[in-house]
């Protein structure tokens, strides 16, 4: 029989998995995800998608501001879930919370635990050049990321990938992967396995202060660098532009032939050097404006050697 679910998500990353428990029988009790935002030019409330969907499909949701008083525990209990479903919800749940469905609360997480338990793990798998990463259906406990593990898909990280890439590749991976293990957990085949104690990363919460280009690092670091900070917030640097320095978010680049002065501009095309190797921009975006290929960018502003990027 199917089982009767909350599902705890928030940004479009938990969408599809969602979806997916849906369009296999199961019956979602309730929504949990975090409340409307102002945002844009008119700061109008702004739904996440998670609520967007679940409205579209007519399931209730609840924005609640904390689950940690007696009344947040008794609402979420009155839902007579047998397990809870969390993917990307922004909310610690507390123990009593995590004790409340019979079966337990089952987790998403996007890294091939224990590495990268935390917030970021998509952005740091890249800035830390990983080859791999994945994600990880696992029963959650009160630590951070520390669950027992029930099933994962891996999938392999190449240079060309950013966070907007690695993000919508694993997305759909992960929904498919705990409709596998909702289903084995409905059958009571559902196997769980303790994480190694060896291997244990962090991802902290990105901070915009890293977000500035080294170039006296070789240049697969930078290209990490820029890659796992795009398209927010995005890495960036100084260009001098018009004659005035002008902060640019570079969103894309490829390792190229050439080397130099770290930061030094080698041709037409954007190819610049690093302290190894150098790099060419395939992909940037001025304060302001949209962003915009290479060779768009320079048919506005023509930029040659000997310029130097800071």
């Amino acid at each position: 029989m199917p089982l009767r679910l909350i599902f705890m998500g928030t940004p479009e990353f938990a969408v599809p998995t969602l979806l997916e428990l849906v369009a296999h029988g199961h019956e979602i009790a309730a929504v949990y995800t975090r409340a409307a935002k102002p945002a844009g030019r008119g700061m109008k409330l702004q739904l996440s998608p998670v609520e967007v969907e679940a409205r579209r499909l007519d399931i209730p949701v609840f924005t609640p501001t904390t689950l940690k008083t007696p009344e947040a525990l008794e609402q979420f209990r009155a839902h007579h879930a047998e397990a809870a479903v969390v993917v990307a919800y922004g909310m610690i749940l507390p123990q009593a919370i995590l004790d409340a469905p019979k079966l337990g609360c089952f987790n998403l997480h996007a890294s091939l635990l224990p590495r990268w338990r935390g917030a970021a793990p998509i952005n740091r798998a890249i800035m830390a050049g990983d080859t791999q990463t994945g994600v990880m259906v696992m029963k959650m406990d009160a630590g951070l990321d520390t669950g027992d593990v029930a099933m994962a898909e891996r999938l392999a990280i190449t240079d060309t990938m950013t966070v907007a890439d690695l993000h919508d590749a694993l997305a759909p991976l992960g929904g498919g992967l705990m409709v596998r293990a909702i289903g084995a957990l409905e059958r009571g085949r559902l196997q769980l396995t303790p994480q190694s104690s060896e291997g244990v990363t962090y991802a902290a919460k990105i901070d915009k202060a890293e977000a500035r280009i080294d170039w006296t690092r070789p240049a697969r670091e930078v290209l990490r660098h820029i890659h796992g900070l795009s398209p927010f917030p995005g890495a960036w640097c100084e260009i001098t532009i018009e004659g005035a320095p002008a902060r640019v978010k570079i969103l894309r680049g490829e390792i190229a032939d050439g080397s130099g002065a770290p930061g030094e501009l080698l041709d037409d095309r954007l190819t610049v050097a690093c302290q190894q190797g150098a790099l060419r921009i395939l992909e940037l975006q001025r304060a302001g404006k949209q962003p915009m290929k290479a060779d768009e960018f320079l048919r506005g502003t023509p930029l040659k050697p000997p310029m130097r990027l800071a």
